[in-house]
C-alpha cells in the first residue's frame, strides 16, 4: 500500500522549541504528488541609494541584493483522492509552494512530481491534469454566459463530447447552477461566480485540484454549498484536493489531512483528527481548530 509523508513532533511536542521533524517515508508508486526538499529563494534587489556616490555607481553594474528563502526544503507526498488542508500565516510559503506544484514557479532546489510530471519542465502536460481556482482571480469570460465559456474550455482541453456533457451535467446539478447557467458572468453574484469557476476548473477531470481561498468573501450559505460540493466531488471522482485558506471551517468541514507551514518550514503534516488530539487542551478544545492554530502561531 502506498505510504505518505507525515509530520512527527520532537521530544517537546514541537511547540516549546518550534521544531517539527518531517520524516519522508519510503516512496512507492501511487502518490499523485511527491515533493522532496523543495526550496525557493528570491533575490530582493536594493537601489544603492543613500549609501554614497561610490555605492550608487557600483549598483549600476552590480545591483546589491539579499536572498529571501520563501520555502525551505519541504518534503511531502500526497496520495490520490486525499483532501488536504495546507495552511499557514501570511508569508509562510503556502502560495509559493502551490505555484511550484502547479508549474508557475521553478524550484531553486529540490524535486517535485505531479502525476509523474515535473510541473516546471512540462507545463502543458501538467496543465492538462490539474485544476486551479484562486479566490480573487476568475477564469471566466466577463461578457459570456457560463455555457459558452465551458464550450471554449472544451476545445482548449480537447474534452470528448460524452465526457464534456457528463461533467457539465454533474457540475450544474451538484453546484445548483441551473438558474444562471446561461446568464452573462458580469451579472452573477460572487458566490455564483465561484461555483462557476470551480466547474470550469474541473471540466477536464483533473487529477489534482488546487484551491486558494475558495470561500473568501462568500456568505454562510454560499460557503456551505462550496464545501458540500468538494466532499461530493471527492467521493464521486476521487479528485485530490489541496486547499489553502484562512477560514478554519473550510479545513474542518472538507479536509482529512493537515499540512501546516510557517516561515517556509513544514511544522506539521498528518491527519487532521490526530492534529487536534495532539495540540488541544481537552475534549471541548479539540473542536476549536482556529484557537489551536492561533496558539501554535503565537509560540513559533
Amino acid at each position: 500500500m502506498a505510504s505518505f509523508c507525515s509530520g512527527e513532533p520532537c521530544c517537546c511536542g514541537g511547540l516549546a522549541c518550534g521544531v517539527i521533524i518531517v520524516r519522508v517515508r519510503e516512496r512507492r508508486s501511487g502518490n499523485v504528488i511527491e515533493a522532496e526538499r523543495l526550496a525557493k529563494e528570491y533575490k530582493i534587489y536594493g537601489s544603492g541609494r543613500g549609501r554614497g556616490w561610490g555605492e550608487a555607481i557600483r549598483s549600476v553594474f552590480a545591483r546589491p541584493y539579499e536572498v529571501k528563502e520563501a520555502v525551505k526544503g519541504v518534503s511531502f507526498c500526497i496520495r490520490p483522492g486525499e483532501l488536504v488542508g495546507f495552511i499557514g500565516p501570511n508569508g509562510a510559503g503556502k502560495s509559493t509552494t502551490i505555484k511550484m506544484l502547479s508549474g508557475v514557479l521553478t524550484p531553486t532546489s529540490g524535486k517535485v512530481r505531479v502525476n509523474g510530471c515535473v510541473p516546471s519542465e512540462d507545463r502543458r502536460r501538467n496543465g492538462m491534469q490539474i485544476g486551479v481556482v484562486f479566490g480573487q482571480r476568475s477564469q471566466l469570460f466577463w461578457d459570456l454566459p457560463m455555457e459558452e465559456t465551458f464550450l471554449l474550455y472544451r476545445r482548449m482541453y480537447r474534452i470528448p463530447s460524452a465526457q464534456f456533457r457528463r461533467n457539465v451535467d454533474f457540475m450544474v446539478e451538484l453546484l445548483e447552477m441551473e438558474s444562471f447557467y446561461r446568464t452573462p458572468v458580469r451579472q452573477l453574484s460572487l458566490g455564483q461566480k465561484m461555483r462557476a469557476n470551480l466547474a470550469a476548473a474541473l471540466l477536464h477531470d483533473p487529477a489534482v485540484l488546487y484551491l486558494d481561498e475558495p470561500t473568501i468573501g462568500l456568505d454562510v450559505v454560499a460557503k456551505a454549498k462550496i464545501r458540500r460540493f468538494l466532499r461530493e466531488l471527492n467521493e464521486e471522482k476521487r479528485t485530490t484536493v489541496i486547499l489553502t485558506t484562512h477560514d478554519m471551517d473550510d479545513i474542518d468541514e472538507v479536509c482529512e489531512r493537515l499540512m501546516l507551514i510557517d516561515r517556509g518550514t513544514m511544522i506539521h503534516d498528518g491527519p487532521l483528527a490526530e492534529f487536534k488530539r495532539m495540540y488541544s487542551e481537552g475534549p471541548e478544545d479539540a473542536a476549536d481548530l482556529e484557537r489551536i492554530i492561533g496558539a501554535i502561531y503565537s509560540r513559533s
